[in-house]
């Protein structure tokens, strides 16, 4: 049962570092958004900068050098693997990591393939061995799109070196719009992206005859045993081409990041607004229906407590003081 929480107050003066996306995203918006919610809870002001960043684990090694506060990034999995020092972040443990909530987003990693190549599933894939090149995330150790793309084709028997063997080859890019531009252009035969309820996937799709690759159930049992990544459906139609309901990689939800020495009262607030004032950030996407929608709306308090890492113990309060969070759960 929900309860009424009534708004927190912080009586001092605030100045705080916030970290988004390359400044022009939805993790951007999301973070000046939270910024004004909290400035509204502050007396006499608050005063807060917003970082440029890629909304990957350079979104953690900030917070970790101490030169931001607050952070977002996604898929909301990947920021256990810098709690526990393991994939993107082997050997560099961030013990101190903790999570405000999370911001839902409905997303999956996809392979798709121009369809004139008749290539169906990744038994065709590896039984023919093309030399598709193929639009991708740039692996560089800080993005989690690159990462997880190359761990999947690596779970699913191809690995870079294997399609390289093949003639093959990866066009990599910084941002995900680059790669829609170049399956449209020609100048790659197949693309691994997320951001699926996007414009850029859709206008793709209708230019471009696709054919979509479910992942399989032993690549699925692979990265959930190693990553702990799990999977989901989309529904039949939610692209151009899509004949079928089909299970691929999910990547869905921002988290919210900061670590233990976030003081407590800042977090409530911040867990707080993410929650009760959340139809601050929903009417700025409610001309997009939600699945459709790089931002879900409404929040669910009780999916957006449950992160991948602890809770900060101050956004762990709020929960439980609203009847979000409880033992069972």
């Amino acid at each position: 049962m929900s309860i009424n929480i009534p708004p927190p107050r912080i009586e001092r003066p605030l100045t705080l570092q916030f970290q988004g996306d390359w400044g022009r995203a939805n993790l951007h918006r999301v973070m000046g958004w939270l910024g004004y919610e909290l400035g509204r809870l502050t007396s006499p002001r608050l005063r807060f900068a917003i970082w440029n960043g890629t909304g990957g684990m350079d979104a953690v090694h900030a917070l970790g050098s101490g030169e931001i506060d607050v952070s977002i990034m996604t898929p909301a999995c990947c920021a256990k693997m810098a709690l526990d020092g393991t994939g993107m972040s082997a050997g560099q443990a961030f013990a101190d990591l903790r999570a405000l909530g999370l911001v839902p987003q409905n997303d999956r990693l996809i392979l798709a393939i121009r369809r004139d190549h008749d290539i169906r599933s990744f038994d065709d894939l590896r039984a023919r061995k093309p030399s598709l090149r193929i639009a991708a995330a740039r692996d560089d150790g800080t993005n989690p799109i690159g990462m997880m793309t190359q761990e999947f084709m690596r779970a699913s028997g191809i690995p870079r070196a294997m399609l390289e063997s093949w003639g093959g080859s990866y066009l990599e890019r910084d941002e995900p719009i680059d790669c829609f531009r170049d399956v449209i252009a020609g100048r790659t035969d197949a693309i691994i992206m997320e951001a699926v309820m996007s414009e850029f996937w859709h206008d793709m799709a209708r230019q471009v005859d696709l054919f979509y690759l479910p992942i399989e159930a032993a690549t699925k049992q692979q990265l959930q045993r190693t990553f702990g990544w799990t999977c989901a459906t989309l529904p039949a139609n939610f692209q151009p081409g899509l004949d079928a309901d089909t299970e691929f990689l999910d990547f869905s939800d921002f988290i919210l990041l900061t670590t233990t020495a976030l003081p407590d009262d800042i977090a409530y607030a911040m867990a707080w607004s993410l929650v009760e004032r959340y139809e601050g950030l929903a009417r700025q996407y409610s001309h997009i229906p939600s699945q459709r929608s790089p931002v879900n709306y409404p929040i669910d308090p009780k999916a957006a407590c449950r992160t991948s890492i602890p809770l900060h113990a101050g956004a762990e309060r709020y929960y439980r003081d609203a009847g979000h969070l409880t033992e069972q759960s």
